[in-house]
């Protein structure tokens, strides 16, 4: 039997799905397994390695009960980003994993932001100072558990965590590396410079390769467990929003995608490196090139945090709380009945970075009604969206003309159309479910010989839109009017909000 299937498998925050794909772009069987997480005291939220691991298995148990095993060429992971582990040379974690959404290492990101210099290490890493990346919990976790850090032999995010449990390799993707915060973006190689001043050994990180690479075969006690045939090659993916990006076909020029999940992703692509504070610089999933990509962590998390904590969810009808909130927030006007909002619930990454930024809600009146709030809400996303947009496309030199949506929130047609609109350019929604997946997937399909580059296997494996929202003219006209307006609040309350967190922070310890 010749192969003719490649898996990309999605290790997210939540679960791990693991999708065949055929040569068209078309999913042929499918297992999912969820991860659970825990939030053991405020800003602290870890996994255990050992369930990405298990969920993968489970999940590729599901795909191979479903397909012959013969008829997979290759695989390729995508996964959560800067989430990672510390780890003996065996793979047995040394404590709990630490989540992207973690943010114990505040101080660290500060205090080693003012002894390197924000810029040098924005300029090294294409990362703006922010607690996100992994850097800042790798000194955490040095200064504040030596005992535990001074028995590290190796420490590895998810997909290099799971290539060697595939194949026994410790070896990792260069665009899941460098969401870490500590690659050279301009050498794709581990930065001396930033290891060192974090005081952490070069040993203890993986070896690098670009995506669409081979690593290595799957053992026979990985085959044994998956399913899957000894020695199916497994190919180098990436983080999953770069892998969202190339399976939506962002590597195509005047294109960006809009990932509205949990959190809203947006991202470019280009050939040349270039860092902003405009935006994060990424490794494409792609033999060479970045990816331009800004991030909002409150995306449909925000929607629904709405829902179900202001709203009232349950007073709706029958037709479902999300149904009846949109038909109520499309008979809103333009600017949500003098609501505005900043949709800064997780912090805000670009353009501001300022993790202590919280949300807000102004011009609040009796007038008010729920479904001005809801629209509010909405509009407040798409605005920073907006501003965003303009300000990445700007600094890269770029001329975006259309937006392709991903994601649960591009089900809603009513934020498509105010995302439209507010953009100034069409939105057209992808028919991919899971992008991520099948990015992976197209760097499997490269690495497998299929193709002779992602960009090609993206041409042909990437589905068509299903429905383009186009800009109205008038409308946009709106949104220019109030994004102006916008573009002034959270300037005009930044050192407001900075006394408050410091209250916060006194109270708290």
């Amino acid at each position: 039997m010749v192969p003719d299937l490649v898996i990309g498998i999605d290790s997210s925050t939540s679960a791990t799905k693991a999708i065949a794909w055929d040569r068209n772009g078309r999913a042929v069987a499918e297992g999912r397994a969820s991860i659970a997480m825990s939030n053991p005291r405020p800003g602290y939220f870890e996994q255990d390695p050992a369930d990405w691991w298990a969920s993968t298995v489970t999940a590729l148990r599901t795909v191979t009960a479903t397909v012959s095993p013969a008829r997979i060429a290759g695989l390729a992971i995508s996964n959560q980003r800067e989430s990672f582990g510390l780890f003996d040379e065996q793979g047995e974690a040394m404590g709990p994993a630490t989540l992207w959404l973690d943010e114990r290492a505040r101080h660290k990101a500060r205090s080693f932001g003012e002894f390197f210099g924000a810029a040098r290490i924005h300029a090294i890493s294409g990362k703006p100072l922010d607690v996100i990346p992994c850097l800042y919990r790798m000194i955490w976790f040095r200064e504040e558990q030596p005992q535990i850090f001074a028995q590290v032999q190796r420490m590895a995010e998810v997909h290099g965590y799971l290539v060697f449990r595939l194949s026994g390799r410790w070896i990792t993707s260069t665009a899941s590396a460098d969401p870490m915060g500590v690659l050279d973006m301009r050498t794709m190689d581990w930065s001396n410079e930033l290891l060192d001043a974090a005081g952490v050994a070069r040993r203890l990180m993986l070896d690098l390769a670009r995506p669409g690479t081979i690593l290595g075969q799957l053992t026979p006690q990985a085959a044994m467990l998956t399913g899957l045939r000894e020695g199916t090659p497994i190919v180098a993916g990436g983080g999953d929003g770069q892998c969202a990006g190339t399976g939506a076909g962002v590597l195509q020029a005047g294109c960006a995608y809009i990932n509205l999940g949990t959190a809203v992703v947006s991202g470019s692509f280009g050939i040349d490196y270039v860092h902003d504070p405009a935006f994060r610089t990424e490794t494409a999933v792609a033999e060479d090139g970045y990816i331009y990509e800004t991030c909002l962590r409150a995306g449909t998390f925000l929607v629904d945090w709405m829902t179900r904590e202001m709203l009232g969810a349950e007073l709706c009808g029958s037709s479902g709380p999300l149904e009846t909130l949109e038909a109520e927030a499309a008979v809103s006007p333009i600017g949500a009945g003098g609501i505005m909002l900043l949709p800064y619930w997780q912090g805000v990454m670009d353009p501001h970075w300022d993790s202590a930024a919280r949300g807000v809600i102004a011009g609040l009146s009796g007038s008010s009604r729920r479904g001005d709030l809801y629209r509010a809400v909405l509009e407040g996303i798409a605005l920073h969206q907006a501003a965003t947009s303009q300000r990445a496309a700007a600094a890269a030199a770029q001329n975006i003309d259309r937006f392709i949506a991903i994601g649960g929130g591009a089900k809603s047609d009513l934020w498509m159309q105010i995302l439209a609109d507010a953009l100034n350019r069409p939105i057209k929604r992808s028919t991919t479910v899971e992008a991520s997946s099948l990015g992976a997937a197209m760097a499997a399909a490269k690495g497998v010989g299929w193709f002779s580059t992602i960009a090609e296997a993206s041409l042909t494996m990437a589905s068509e839109p299903a429905k383009s929202f186009e800009p109205d003219v008038g409308r946009a006209c709106r949104y220019a009017e109030l994004l102006a307006i916008h573009a002034d609040l959270w300037p005009t309350l930044s050192a407001w909000n900075r006394r408050l967190a410091a209250f916060m922070e006194a109270d708290h310890g």
